[in-house]
């Protein structure tokens, strides 16, 4: 075969090898396959808590500024409590109301106890007045008629008798009123108790109100923007601030072609942008259970019209090595870069911490 005689035959042919090498390593085909996979959508991951108020108010005092680290239970801000200091009272004295007449039913009992005595007692007398006039009557009635005796004692013996009879039955019944009395009070009570209880629960319900109208740090941490000023007006649930805590870890979505061969406990190189490309370390914590489309608010239908295969990404959760150079200047939210050689052997201590 001859040999190329133009320069530019050369220049291209090299050209031409130089793209089929270059399609060859983006692809990663042989000769520049690699067990090493590699992904940028990943991003370093905090818990973010929102700090928000429990009340609506005024806010009376911010305690922090922009970005200060705070302590768990650290004063944020401060609403207005007046009103609630006022229901708090309020709800004190109505406790001590419902206390006071608990006592009361107290005291009503034992008068109904001894009315009942009174009128056992009562009852017992008119027995015996009862007793006493039948036992008249029995030795009048006789001697009447056999003329012993003038007609009318007979008649002041029966209507003694008579009489008696009728206390008696009236100290019965009034034995019987005082008894119901008695239940009556007892059915009170139980339910000035459950006033009582009711009357407790809303103290503690106050107390809790005034409490929340100091908004605390829920954790250590770093604080956000603070986004509250002294004299605003807020609603529950309005968004002050938010605290990030110390604790960060790497999340980073692999497609599902690059996933045979991870598991957990596996050993991870990443680089972080803000640092100037820093490499860092870590290990493959677990797997997500579902892809990323998964636990989007508006998942694809694919089954209408004409189908696209897309590789699906499966968020990876990284754990980042301690006692590492700027491990403090980490924060959730900036863009890293991930490496994991799937042909690494996973550290068995990483992988049985984690159930894998």
């Amino acid at each position: 075969m001859r040999p190329f005689r133009s320069l530019g035959t050369y220049v291209a042919l090299f050209v031409g090898l130089a793209g089929v090498f270059l399609a060859l390593y983006a692809w990663r085909l042989p000769p520049f396959d690699s067990s090493v996979e590699r992904t940028n959508d990943a991003y370093v991951r905090g818990q973010v808590t929102v700090i928000a108020p429990q009340l609506a108010g005024i806010v009376a005092e911010v305690a922090v500024q922009d970005y200060e680290t705070v302590e768990a239970g650290q004063l944020i801000a401060r609403l207005d409590d007046r009103i609630f200091a006022q229901r708090v009272a309020q709800a004190r004295a109505g406790l001590a109301g419902q206390k006071a007449a608990l006592a009361n039913s107290q005291q009503q009992r034992q008068s109904s106890l001894a009315k009942i005595a009174a009128s056992e007692a009562a009852v017992k007398s008119a027995a015996s007045a009862a007793e006493n006039a039948s036992a008249n009557f029995a030795r009048v009635q006789p001697l009447a008629r056999q003329g012993y005796v003038p007609g009318s004692d007979l008649d002041v013996a029966t209507r003694q008798n008579s009489q008696a009879e009728a206390a008696l039955d009236q100290a019965k019944a009034q034995l019987e009123v005082a008894r119901q009395d008695l239940q009556t009070v007892i059915v009170n009570r139980q339910t000035l108790e459950a006033a009582v209880d009711n009357a407790e629960a809303a103290v503690k319900l106050a107390e809790i109100d005034l409490a929340n109208t100091r908004i605390l740090a829920p954790r250590a941490g770093q604080l956000g923007e603070v986004g509250v000023k002294a004299g605003q007006y807020v609603q529950a649930g309005t968004q002050l601030t938010s605290v990030v805590p110390d604790a960060i870890w790497v999340v980073a979505n692999f497609k599902e072609t690059q996933l045979p061969g991870m598991q957990v406990g596996q050993p991870v190189r990443f680089t972080v942008d803000a640092f100037g490309g820093r490499e860092m370390t870590g290990h493959i914590e677990r797997f997500a259970p579902a892809t990323g489309s998964e636990f989007a608010v508006l998942r694809p239908d694919n089954a209408t019209g004409n189908f696209t295969k897309v590789a699906q990404r499966v968020p990876v959760r990284i754990r980042i090595d301690p006692g590492q150079p700027r491990m403090d200047d980490l924060s959730p939210g900036l863009s890293v870069v991930v490496f994991v050689d799937t042909a690494a052997e996973p550290d068995t201590r990483q992988a049985s911490a984690n159930g894998g």
